[in-house]
């Protein structure tokens, strides 16, 4: 099995089927051999994308019900003080500023729970981190 963190793009991509990483997303995310995981900040930041709506809006209803199809797949990681505390060390490391930083507390998230290969198609969100392996398309 594969032990991989889940993205949000990769989620959001996974049910737009307009978008050309839709087949892909899916597939990763359907794969049998992929033990997939995503974390509770990830879900939050789905909502926030089906939910601002550029094309049409979603109402937080239809968007909680298409993630609960979603979520089935998934193991959800959450926070703890260890993920916090490794959250910490990575800042210090990596110095991110701004958004970045909701990107290493995602991989802190992962890391406590020893899942270091995320799939992402923001590459340039984690680049240079060298305790994660990307697995991008």
């Amino acid at each position: 099995m594969n032990k991989i963190l889940v993205d949000t793009n990769v989620l959001v991509y996974s049910i737009d089927e307009d978008s050309k990483f839709h087949t892909i997303s899916k597939n990763l995310i359907q794969n049998p051999l992929n033990e997939l995981y995503t974390t509770s900040k990830n879900l939050s930041e789905f909502l926030v994308v089906l939910t601002r709506g550029t094309k049409e809006t979603v109402t937080i209803e239809n968007a909680l019900k298409v993630l609960e199809d979603l979520i089935s797949y998934f193991t959800i990681l959450y926070p703890s003080d260890a993920s916090r505390k490794i959250f910490q060390e990575l800042l210090l490391k990596y110095r991110p500023k701004g958004l970045k930083i909701h990107d290493f507390e995602i991989i802190s998230i992962g890391f406590q729970n020893s899942v270091t290969n995320i799939a992402t198609k923001n590459e340039d969100d984690f680049k240079g981190v060298r305790e994660i392996k990307l697995i991008s398309f």
